[in-house]
């Protein structure tokens, strides 16, 4: 054997096993993600708005467009719980 046939399946042999590696611990990796969420999954908590005396001075349609866009972007499983303006 000449030494670039080796070189070359040393090259081969080192890229197959980094591939098997990295494939494992992306596996791994996502296999422990969903096993913890299956045993401790998140709790969803709903606020609501009990304070209005920050709201007041707010129009009732643009409080309206900010909790639909809230609602719309975190896909339900967010809420509006105070509007200030900064």
């Amino acid at each position: 054997m000449s030494d670039f046939s080796i070189a070359l399946e040393l090259l081969g042999v080192g890229m197959i096993t980094v591939f098997i590696i990295l494939a494992l611990v992306v596996i791994l990796g996502n296999l422990i993600i969903r096993v913890a969420n299956y045993i401790m999954p998140e709790k969803q908590v709903v606020a609501t708005v009990t304070d209005t005396s920050s709201t007041e001075n707010l129009n009732p349609q643009k409080v309206a467009a900010i909790v639909s866009a809230v609602k719309i972007i975190t896909q339900g499983r967010g809420t509006v719980t105070k509007i200030e303006k900064m």
